[in-house]
């Protein structure tokens, strides 16, 4: 087999055919943001604990950028530019999302948007650990990418296997920081262990409005050993399902105007990102518009404590 008949070279060849494709995509009207007076507002940030470096609040999953067909990689890369185009930064991949690696690093390359992303993944969810460093370097061989910003160990797989081996990438500055996750909250105890245990600088935890499971212990420990805190399934998942899907046409209480929230979506989010110990929730899209909703929530008022609380009497309420 040469080197161009490679499956790596196959796709890269596919996806250089979506270029033209995917201009026509990001070339669609800026649906609602344009005339959206909180859009103009700033972006809220929050600083990672370990070295006060600012993130936005609101970023991007990307479980579903396994995909091949062109038209579907050019909704991708829309959506990737629309991101840093309004301001946020946080992309997180993952190897057990199939080649979404390898569909997030060919769009940074084609944007040229390296250096405008906070690129977060995670090493494999299961499978063998013999060598550690061989996993590892898959990961920037995926990725396409020298530097990895957050390297997180995926639901709690391998954290005695892998972590002297990410702290050695650590230390030659190949990773930025180094974080531990759960999408499960059964995986929770392991996951304080590990916090307890070790050094990390950031952990990933799934956290909504519906599974606040995390606010009891996770989030508190976060904040006491300085850990960044990455959000995922802001809008339900695995435990809940999707709660936007649940909530369909319900209107939105009225006091929602009281914090900018048009939406349930923004509603949803900011009830995530208004947590003290939150750095960042990473809700997961593939639609430009869905994308624009998510990072209105990063605009206008957030939560106070007291919302915060009505918000969660509101929600059970509902019994949905």
């Amino acid at each position: 087999m040469t080197n161009d008949d490679t499956p790596d070279s196959a796709a890269r060849r596919n996806f250089l055919r979506v270029c033209a494709a995917t201009a026509a995509v990001a070339a669609a009207p800026r649906s609602l943001l344009a005339a959206d007076p909180i859009a103009l507002a700033p972006m809220a940030t929050r600083a990672i604990p370990a070295t006060g470096e600012r993130l936005p609040v609101i970023g991007l999953g990307t479980n579903a950028y396994s995909v091949t067909d062109a038209a579907e990689i050019a909704k991708r890369r829309a959506v990737v530019a629309r991101l840093l185009e309004l301001g946020a930064s946080v992309i997180d991949t993952a190897r057990a999302y199939g080649d979404s690696e390898l569909v997030v690093g060919r769009i940074l390359v084609d944007l040229g948007a390296r250096d405008r992303v906070f690129l977060a993944t995670k090493t494999p969810i299961d499978g063998a650990l013999d060598d550690p460093a061989a996993i590892l370097e898959e990961t920037f061989r995926r990725l396409g990418t020298a530097k990895i910003d957050l390297l997180q160990i995926h639901n709690m797989h391998g954290v005695e296997a892998l972590l002297p081996a990410m702290r050695r990438l650590k230390e030659e500055r190949r990773v930025r920081y180094l974080g531990a996750t759960t999408s499960r909250d059964e995986q929770y105890p392991a996951l304080l262990a590990a916090m307890r245990a070790h050094t990390l600088d950031f952990v990933q935890v799934d956290y909504s409005i519906a599974n606040r499971n995390a606010a009891a212990e996770v989030l508190p420990l976060a904040a006491e050993r300085g850990m960044g805190v990455l959000i995922n399934m802001p809008f339900g998942g695995r435990r809940d399902g999707n709660l936007l899907r649940k909530l369909g046409d319900r209107p939105l209480p009225p006091w929602s105007e009281e914090i900018g929230a048009g939406t349930w979506a923004e509603l949803l989010l900011k009830y995530v990102i208004s947590h003290p110990a939150v750095t960042c929730a990473i809700p997961g899209t593939t639609s430009v518009a869905n994308v624009e909703a998510n990072l209105r929530a990063a605009r206008g008022p957030m939560p106070d404590s007291a919302m915060r609380s009505r918000i969660e009497t509101y929600w059970d309420s509902l019994a949905l």
